[in-house]
């Protein structure tokens, strides 16, 4: 009875919603007497190191996703946020027009050559999904390699994992994902004919990397419990999947891998890697039977990668050097650190971020006083030059670059005002070259606009960088403008200040839009990360706050205007600020948080948690338990007043389980004082990353942007 019930209200409140989806004032009188769903209370006792928590919503964890319970009150929540927002429906679909509008329907990514082959990807019209398509070098005609349009009729999501090519050109192999949980069924297709061979290899990572005899490939198999991806098989073309051969196991479930092959295609390597270590692992990719070997055994603390030059390898290490450096060794020598040298050494106030290298040049991103920089150094003389670019503060990264050869190197590049950039440079001259501009449609003027970099004291006296972007004439540092703040903070991720088109909408409306750059990233190098991590996590907490609060002293918002949003690990973030300084914003939209910080963290089932113990600590270990049970949004939620809240999550989410947010959000209907909104969307057929395509994803912008912009009483 109890479920048929929680139906009928969704179903009612649906119809209720789709009765009415004009802006008028009965339409806001319906609005405001609608209920929220409310959960019932089924009381689950843990314990451990002594202390008793008791979760009244742990019944809404089922692993199969088929409990017609739970379904019922997710779509009762749907429902609920349908008519509650039903009277801004034609604000959204305005909203959404104005994003998708700015964006370039027919349109391609700048062709990369590998192998004596060009390949791209093109959009048409509508569609949503590319066409990967590739030609000869020297012959204009064109084959297409996948149609994702086509392989994605009759689902509801689709990835397809990207596609690796062997050898021989004759054969790709591709990873696709109906479900959204980042488990990859991979197939082979025969270019020269289009057909697929019987080779199908189901539950991986959807990665594949070929063997040089075009015969075998390498693929990594992952538990379908924990998502963990802990074997590498190799697979010989023609044969079922129980065939395939185990060829490293990593029993250390604090690991992720991933599979790649050098640029010249003469080695495999596993990539292994947990919060503070790692390394790699080689075959020789002309002996696909033999065994992978360490370059070096790994060690706690230490955390490198490397690229191979003829017989050389250029290591990024972070060996007696916090902020990373670069050293090279001859691949005869690679396990002992003795015959390693400085090609690029150790400074104390420049992280070293990445870097690729080329026959006769080596190109490193950096990173100065949260600045980025890139340089081109000749192996030959040892001199270095930094490459131009024309915004003070702006996103570059090394972009594709498949051939070592190429006198040139790739560079994407884009600034909180200009649109997404592909250069390309000579690695002699340093000449710059425009390969593509994303062009936005809609009128997009960058002059129009002003973006800052400013630095806010931290209440330890810490200066966190800030990013801002603002309309020139619709901004007065007055402190009037409506201030929409974002942050993500965790795993040294660092949000760079690039280009996002959806932003205008905001910015076009008065809105000063904000990047703080809290502890957890990397914006100034290791120590700010390592400052925001394991028992200085709430650094990160109190950072985003004292941005809020220093961005309203110094006039860019109004104090009542404040919009923070964050998602994942910044959705813990947005858990974490609701529960410290709930007064500071009018509105927060919290995206697939991870807010049950202890009850995942002791559950060694849930994707993730073991491969994260050096991000949040071991609860099991009861300093960390204490520590992380004293910031956890869910278990430290108050009766008290809350801002009004936007939450949303994926069913399928394979990286934040959906009952984190559902449990969470039941929970605060049950403890707040007040009369804001809260609502929750749950989408039943995406996962973390939300909707496939490349245009349905921006319907939930424009529901956010339209929850924000409500608040503001700002109606079109």
């Amino acid at each position: 009875m109890r479920i048929s019930n929680i139906l009928i209200i969704g179903l009612g409140i649906l119809m209720t919603a789709c009765s009415d989806n004009s802006n008028d004032e009965n339409s806001v009188e319906m609005k405001d007497s609608i209920a929220a769903p409310v959960a019932k209370k089924v009381p689950h006792k843990m314990e451990i190191h002594g202390h008793e928590r008791i979760d009244n919503y742990y019944w809404m964890r089922d692993d199969e996703r088929k409990d017609p319970e739970i379904l019922a009150h997710l779509e009762a929540e749907n429902a609920y946020l349908k008519a509650k927002m039903a009277h801004t429906e034609k604000f959204q679909k305005k909203l959404y027009q104005e994003i998708v509008g700015r964006i370039k329907k027919d349109d391609s990514s700048v062709p990369v050559k590998k192998r004596g082959y060009w390949y791209k990807a093109k959009f048409d019209g509508d569609n949503e999904y590319p066409v990967h398509i590739r030609w000869e070098d020297g012959d204009e005609t064109q084959e297409v390699l996948f149609d994702v349009n086509e392989m994605a009729k009759g689902y509801e999501y689709f990835n397809l994992a990207g596609y690796a090519v062997s050898e021989n050109n004759q054969r790709a192999a591709f990873g696709t994902d109906t479900v959204s949980r980042r488990l990859y069924t991979i197939e082979i297709k025969d270019l020269n004919n289009d057909a697929l061979l019987s080779d199908k290899l189901v539950n991986t990572s959807g990665q594949a990397v070929w063997a040089s005899d075009n015969n075998y490939i390498f693929y990594i198999k992952k538990d379908t419990q924990t998502l963990l991806g802990q074997e590498v098989y190799r697979h010989k073309l023609g044969t079922p999947q129980s065939e395939d051969q185990l060829v490293y196991r990593e029993d250390d479930d604090s690991f992720y891998m991933s599979l790649s092959k050098s640029r010249d295609d003469s080695v495999i390597y596993i990539h292994h890697s947990s919060t503070t270590r790692a390394g790699v692992s080689v075959l020789d990719a002309d002996k696909p039977l033999g065994e992978f070997a360490f370059f070096l055994p790994l060690e706690d603390d230490h955390e490198y990668s490397v690229e191979k030059l003829g017989d050389d390898y250029f290591i990024h290490t972070n060996w007696n050097a916090r902020n990373f450096r670069i050293m090279k060794v001859n691949k005869d020598t690679t396990a002992d650190k003795n015959t390693w040298v400085d090609v690029i050494a150790h400074r104390d106030d420049v992280y070293v971020e990445d870097f690729t290298v080329f026959n006769g040049s080596l190109v490193v991103k950096e990173k100065e006083n949260g600045e980025n920089r890139i340089r081109v150094m000749s192996l030959e003389s040892g001199r270095s030059d930094n490459l131009k670019f024309d915004d003070p503060v702006f996103s570059a990264y090394l972009s594709n670059n498949p051939e070592v050869s190429s006198d040139t190197v790739r560079i994407s590049y884009s600034s909180l005002t200009t649109p997404n950039t592909v250069y390309e440079f000579d690695l002699v001259s340093g000449e710059r070259a425009l390969l593509k501009q994303d062009e936005v449609l809609g009128g997009f003027t960058p002059e129009h606009y002003q973006s800052e970099r400013i630095f806010v004291e931290a209440r330890d006296g810490a200066k966190v960088p800030v990013s801002l972007v603002y309309r020139k004439d619709m901004f007065k540092k007055d402190g009037t403008n409506p201030l929409f703040q974002y942050a993500y903070g965790s795993y040294g991720y660092t949000v760079e200040p690039s280009f996002n088109g959806s932003r205008i909408s905001l910015l076009d409306r008065g809105v000063v839009y904000a990047i703080a750059h809290i502890r957890g990233s990397q914006m100034l190098g290791r120590p700010w990360y390592e400052d925001g991590k394991l028992f200085n996590k709430k650094n990160s907490f109190t950072d985003f706050i004292d941005v809020t609060k220093g961005l309203v002293a110094k006039k860019y918002g109004h104090p009542e205007k404040v919009y923070a949003m964050g998602g994942s690990a910044g959705g813990l973030l947005m858990g974490a600020v609701l529960n410290m300084a709930p007064e500071l914003y009018l509105g927060v939209g919290a995206h697939v948080p991870f807010v049950d910080v202890m009850t995942t963290m002791l559950d060694t089932s849930i994707p993730l948690t073991t491969n994260e113990y050096d991000e949040w600590g071991n609860p099991n270990i009861k300093e960390y338990y204490d520590y992380m049970l004293s910031y956890s949004p869910y278990d430290n939620i108050e009766a008290k007043d809350y801002p009004n809240i936007l939450v949303t999550t994926g069913l399928h989410d394979s990286q934040v389980q959906y009952f984190e947010p559902m449990k969470w959000v039941a929970k605060l209907r049950d403890y707040k004082t007040d009369d804001n909104l809260l609502v929750f969307e749950t989408d039943m057929e995406a996962g973390h990353g939300g909707a496939s395509g490349r245009f349905k994803r921006f319907k939930q912008i424009a529901l956010e942007y339209a929850f924000y912009f409500d608040l503001l009483g700002i109606k079109e």
